[in-house]
């Protein structure tokens, strides 16, 4: 199944989770030496690979990071094509004052908000499944 693409479905079906835990993103050099089941998510970039793991890990393996995260997964399954759902929740959360990074990955879009602001982000994620 490759997901949902229909924009309103998604908007009213994501129903976001929050996982629990505090969560961090560091940056390494290289990935030599790491136990890599620690590690949630990884990415490559041309500066360096960018961790997101639990902030108790990143701490154990003395790894600087800025703020503390919460994990919000949408739990539909959206189309690696579906247009507009990033768009429609980041100018939600942009209208509250809530900064978000999204990670989109095979089946579902996971969004990473200040800690302080997951209450917040949770209520307005979740009233787009009573919008009309």
């Amino acid at each position: 199944m490759s997901g949902e693409k229909d924009l309103q479905k998604l908007l009213k079906t994501m129903k976001p989770k929050h996982k629990l835990g505090d969560y961090v993103f560091c940056k390494v050099e290289k990935l030599e030496g790491l136990d890599l089941n620690e590690i949630d998510m990884i990415f490559r970039e041309e500066e360096a690979i960018t961790l997101i793991l639990k902030k108790e890990i990143a701490s154990k393996l003395n790894l600087d990071y800025s703020v503390i995260m919460s994990w919000i997964t949408l739990t539909v399954h959206s189309s690696l094509e579906a247009v507009g759902l990033t768009a429609a929740f980041s100018r939600a959360l942009t209208d509250h004052n809530i900064s978000c990074n999204v990670v989109a990955a095979f089946y579902h879009d996971h969004i990473f908000v200040s800690k302080n602001d997951t209450e917040k982000a949770m209520e307005i994620l979740n009233s787009f499944s009573n919008q009309e």
